[in-house]
């Protein structure tokens, strides 16, 4: 029989390979059941004199809930370790219970790491826990990046709310029996959760019905998952090396040109895609989005005006490029079937380095040039600022005819799609300035005197 290590060895060699400076704290997500219970007892003699935390998430999901915390202060008390819980409200479920307590429950990790100076977290995941993902994924018909299982550690910006904590699994290596024996050895006192044994939730039907049965059938089937998840994790770096290499090789201001996908056989071209929205924060889509999104991509016409929404995003083509642009929220009266309906609103000027108008969706700077506005003059203005409602005209330069807006749009190329969220502003009588464009020149000057030149930046 296969002799494993002893959990503490097991232990140590992880916590020896994480990035740590040995005298900073170490923080312990601690439910109080039997695997964080035993990571807690683990962490506290291997500590080594470094500061431990057991941050506790109270979800109210149990009626056992209050007493499961107040089981585990006491521990926490008798163990000489610093105890800290947050309670949360799963405020939106629509991703399930499971999810939604998930990622409640990782934010609020996160909050508590940066308020007691926690650069590294760990949880207690284990060998069968590594296998149960793995079936999950696979059962959702995952690829390698799913298949890759978890990581023994890594930043989780998107979970957490922060890139400089460390999300550590240091006991990766070790068997649910492993962890069961070393709680019987040691006494350690723990709770059990009731909903760990209602198969409704996807991860206990595994373990209850579909885990026994590969034990009795392929005894140690855990270390081989295990195996075959680092083979994804290396064959996915590979797939991720390539996508870079192409995402820099077609980059050009933050889109793809369309000629760079089309020349690009279909599998690469998916990573490629894949790459990009995860580069860019974005969800990767399932495979049936991006394959109907590619083909709007590449077939649709050249002066066609497309769009395909995504939940995080809207994709657009624009000069034979691609553009992943980021959903705003909606502005009163930015709509481009409601021009006519758009608001004004009339504001003065004292000098302020920049002025925010939420409703417009950016702020407008006032930046002192040696071409612009005289500053005296504009403190005198009533100005007014406002989505452009078709036919106003702007004159760039003495040397350059006037023209309306949409002339100047399309000679400096912005996408028709920004153009409905680029305020003007006006004097009386006249356009000053046109986000996206610049000042108009009738009152641009230069001289002496302080000059202002206006500025828009959205949100």
């Amino acid at each position: 029989m296969k002799r494993h290590p002893d959990l503490t060895s097991v232990f140590r060699a992880a916590l020896a390979t994480l990035p740590r400076e040995a005298s900073h704290p170490i923080a312990i997500a601690y439910s109080g059941g039997l695997d964080s219970s035993v990571l807690l007892h683990l962490a506290r003699a291997a500590a080594g004199g470094a500061p431990v935390f057991a941050f506790h998430i109270h979800h109210g999901l149990s009626p056992n809930a209050d007493a499961w915390e107040a089981h585990c202060a006491a521990e926490c008390t008798r163990l000489g370790i610093t105890f800290a819980s947050r309670k949360v409200t799963l405020a939106d479920r629509k991703a399930g219970t499971e999810a939604s307590a998930r990622q409640a429950r990782y934010a609020a990790l996160g909050e508590l790491s940066g308020e007691h100076g926690v650069k590294l977290l760990l949880t207690a995941h284990h060998l069968d826990d590594q296998a149960e993902t793995i079936l999950l994924q696979l059962a959702r018909g995952a690829g390698p990046a799913g298949m890759s299982g978890m990581d023994a550690f890594n930043t989780a910006p998107g979970l957490l709310g922060s890139a400089d904590v460390v999300l550590a699994r240091p006991l990766l290596q070790a068997s649910r029996a492993q962890l069961e024996a070393y709680a019987s050895e040691h006494a350690i006192a723990h709770i059990e959760d009731e909903s760990n044994s209602d198969t409704r939730y996807a991860r206990n039907a595994l373990r209850h019905t579909v885990m026994p049965a590969l034990a009795a059938a392929f005894p140690g089937y855990q270390e081989r998952f295990a195996r075959s998840a680092a083979h994804a994790r290396s064959a996915q770096r590979l797939l991720a090396e390539l996508a870079e290499q192409d995402l820099q090789a077609s980059l050009e201001e933050g889109s793809i040109a369309v000629d760079h996908l089309r020349a690009l056989g279909e599998d690469r071209r998916n990573n490629l895609l894949r790459h990009w929205f995860t580069v860019r924060g974005i969800r990767i889509p399932s495979a049936a989005w991006l394959a109907e999104m590619t083909a709007q991509l590449l077939d649709a016409r050249d002066d066609a005006q497309l769009l395909v929404t995504h939940p995080d995003c809207e994709v657009r083509r624009h000069r034979g490029r691609v553009h992943l642009v980021p959903k705003g929220r909606q502005l009163a009266g930015a709509e481009e079937d409601a021009w006519d309906q758009r608001p004004s609103q009339h504001f003065r000027w004292n000098g302020e380095a920049s002025i925010t108008f939420p409703d417009y969706g950016g702020t407008l700077h006032f930046d002192m040039a040696e071409e612009g506005v005289p500053a005296d003059w504009l403190r005198q203005q009533l100005l007014t600022i406002s989505f452009r409602r078709g036919g106003e005209r702007l004159r760039p330069a003495p040397n350059r005819p006037t023209r309306d807006l949409k002339h100047h749009y399309q000679a400096l190329g912005v996408p028709a799609w920004q153009r409905p969220r680029l305020p003007v502003v006006a004097i009386p009588g006249r356009l000053l300035f046109a986000a996206g464009i610049g000042m108009d020149c009738h009152y641009v000057g230069t001289g002496a005197n302080f000059r202002i030149a206006l500025r828009w930046v959205p949100e």
